[in-house]
């Protein structure tokens, strides 16, 4: 659709790409580190509530990507990389999408089956089961299970972005990164005064 700016993605892009790996780190360390307060003190509640909600926006966040996708074409690395690299890379981001659109559905379904409220800054979401303990259970397994791997893919994700800059000496990080728009040149007269030159 709509070119992007130079070998960079559009600032949109740009922006919600890091505002989800923002979102990602809060919402692990958000469960991970929830154990420092007991359990139903109101921090270890807030804690919770916080990465469901997070979690949620995180889902919400992944449709705007993925729009953004379509909107506004990626730009090519630069030098193109092997076939197989691309196609893995490719691989690497249906994994990726498919996890931030799972992860919150499953968190969505353990609450409702738990009988529990769902919150989202406010409001309380419709559940998406009865509920019914055992399935509770084993949707909590699977979501436990795929948050783990989670962390491989998000990992494997960061691994190769650096591989790429600094063995590989292609743009693929740099394509994500933000950026500057180019300077007008600044030419000196004799007496040293500054003298923009005009723009093309």
């Amino acid at each position: 659709m709509n070119p992007t700016t130079g070998n960079h993605y559009h600032a949109l892009s740009i922006g919600v790409h890091w505002l989800t790996l923002a979102l990602l780190v809060a919402v692990y360390a958000l469960i991970e580190f929830r154990g420092v307060f007991p359990k139903g003190t109101n921090a270890h509640d807030a804690m919770k509530t916080w990465h469901e909600m997070l979690g949620l926006t995180v889902f919400v966040l992944t449709f705007g990507r993925l729009a953004l996708r379509w909107l506004f074409r990626a730009p090519p690395i630069t030098p193109a990389p092997p076939a197989w690299q691309h196609f893995l890379a490719k691989s690497m981001h249906v994994a990726l999408y498919a996890f931030l659109l799972v992860m919150p559905v499953l968190g969505w379904l353990m609450l409702s089956a738990k009988g529990k409220v769902i919150p989202f800054f406010g409001l309380e979401l419709t559940p998406l089961l009865a509920p019914d303990k055992a399935l509770a259970h084993q949707i909590e397994g699977i979501h436990e299970t795929i948050g783990n791997i989670g962390y491989w893919l998000i990992g494997l994700h960061a691994t190769a972005a650096l591989f790429h800059h600094y063995l590989m000496r292609d743009d693929t990080l740099v394509r994500m990164l933000p950026h500057r728009r180019a300077r007008t040149p600044v030419i000196r007269d004799k007496r040293g005064g500054a003298v923009r030159e005009p723009a093309a």
